[in-house]
């Protein structure tokens, strides 16, 4: 399904019934790494799967702004009339999900994110240096997005009034203390530190993260 709003279409799936649950995917990937998991949340909500702008089947703007992102999602919201519908955001799709929950501290019911970072160099060295040396040779916009943002402070996160749940495997290639950093700054947050996880080992069509947010969600309920 298509949807234009804040002069972008968007593309996003809806499957199941239920209170409203958002999935938003990371860089330079669609929601379709959210099939095992939509399939699973299907059954008690209705998921609304959604490639971000400049990703999957959505248009592709001159330039990425993860805080456009954030704006396209409340606008998402706002345009389906959606009631406190529940967010769970992946890598990008976390930064856009604080962002959008600073900025609306009163939009969501819930927040849940995994593999969050407030700077650029909050990616460890080898894998942000990597990201430097792609962005040289191919101009890549994805590439481009995460050398030069996001820049979110103890401010923005203590502007989130909503449960959170903050997640990170214990092998990410985020820094482990800036996953303590943002937990910490966020009011009613729960941080879990996943033991043998990578960065996407337990999110991307894993059966590993269903229970994980169902956990979080029924302790907050």
């Amino acid at each position: 399904m298509y949807i234009q709003l804040n002069g972008q279409i968007l593309y996003y799936e809806k499957t199941g019934e239920g209170q409203p649950f958002l999935l938003v995917h990371g860089n330079g990937e669609t929601h379709s790494i959210f099939d095992v998991l939509t399939a699973e949340l299907s059954r008690k909500y209705t998921v609304y799967a959604i490639d971000s702008r400049g990703h999957g089947l959505s248009a592709t703007p001159k330039e990425l702004h993860y805080r456009d992102m954030a704006e396209d999602m409340a606008a998402f919201i706002d345009s389906l009339e959606l009631e406190k519908p529940l967010y769970y955001g992946f890598s990008d799709g976390a930064i856009v999900g604080l962002l959008l929950a600073s900025a609306y501290p009163d939009k969501l019911d819930r927040l849940m994110i995994s593999g969050a970072n407030l700077k650029p160099k909050d990616i460890k060295g080898r894998a942000y240096r990597k990201i430097k040396r792609r962005y040289r040779k191919d101009k890549n916009e994805f590439s481009r997005l995460m050398i030069e943002e996001p820049d979110l402070t103890a401010a923005d996160l203590g502007r989130i009034k909503v449960p959170t749940l903050v997640m990170v495997g214990e092998k990410d290639l985020i820094k482990k203390k800036v996953t303590q950093q943002i937990a910490a700054a966020i009011p009613h947050a729960t941080l879990a530190i996943l033991h043998g996880e990578t960065h996407g080992s337990y999110v991307i069509n894993s059966e590993k993260l269903y229970p994980l947010l169902q956990d979080f969600l029924h302790t907050t309920s």
